[in-house]
């Protein structure tokens, strides 16, 4: 066989691994997004991301294995990698892994729980203390507003009283 035809055969398998670790990417990007709830603007951080190692990966290989020669089966290697790693591997990978995420999120979860409660105790204990502090403060102010008042009246009905007696003239 002629040399050129086993070369382009070497590189046609090479895009073929590559592909398929462009669909490995792709569906480490997709667990991610199904295990942990992220904003827009974080998703397309995670776009750009991807986008941009897809790149690398892609000129990295055609650089060293090709001395970057671009030819019409590179693209077909490369989209027959992502196919064959879509349809035979991509829906068991990403079930189980979100499985084992969800799994060890709720560990952590039970940890995080079990190791924040004494603090949660602490606090609750502090809150009540403060709490009565705060009850029994109140009540004094309550109290010291009800006794301004009281003065207040008794202020006000003594200079009445002061006036009713300058206009009779006594």
């Amino acid at each position: 066989m002629d040399n050129t035809i086993i070369n382009q055969a070497y590189l046609f398998l090479i895009f073929i691994l590559n592909g398929i670790f462009i669909g490995i990417m792709f569906d480490i990007f997709r667990i991610l997004r199904k295990s942990f709830k992220t904003p827009n603007f974080i998703t397309y951080i995670e776009d750009v991301i991807f986008w941009i190692l897809v790149a690398t990966s892609v000129l990295y290989t055609l650089f060293v294995f090709n001395n970057g020669e671009i030819r019409g089966y590179i693209f077909i290697g490369l989209i027959i990698g992502v196919i064959l790693y879509i349809l035979i591997f991509s829906k068991p990978v990403v079930k189980i892994s979100v499985h084992i995420i969800t799994f060890f999120k709720k560990i952590l979860y039970k940890i995080l729980k079990v190791t924040l409660y004494p603090i949660k105790c602490i606090i609750n204990i502090l809150k009540k203390i403060l709490g009565l502090q705060a009850k029994n403060v109140s009540k004094c102010l309550k109290s010291i507003k009800n006794n301004c008042k009281k003065c207040q009246n008794l202020k006000n009905k003594s200079k009445r009283n002061e006036n009713s007696k300058n206009k009779e003239g006594f």
